[in-house]
């Protein structure tokens, strides 16, 4: 038996009349602020990720490359 939408009407007057309009909005607001500052949190997480990752991808390129020159600096001398 969940909650049809009279019910939730009849808990939204309720709520409107304890709280007033005025602070539902602040709370609106807040709540919205804190959704805003958590996505941009996982999207800073998200391209920081991206970043060490595509540091190490360069790095181990750079070995490699660094790797293939000596083999063939060796293969010359011999």
């Amino acid at each position: 038996m969940g909650l049809s939408i009279p019910h939730l009407l009849v808990v939204l007057a309720i709520v409107v009349l304890v709280f007033g309009t005025k602070r539902l909005k602040n709370v609106g607001a807040d709540l919205g602020d804190a959704i805003k500052g958590f996505r941009n949190a996982v999207k800073e997480s998200e391209e920081a990720e991206e970043a060490e990752e595509a540091k190490a991808i360069t790095q181990l390129y750079q070995e490699e490359l660094s790797g293939d020159l000596i083999g063939k600096a060796d293969h010359t001398k011999a």
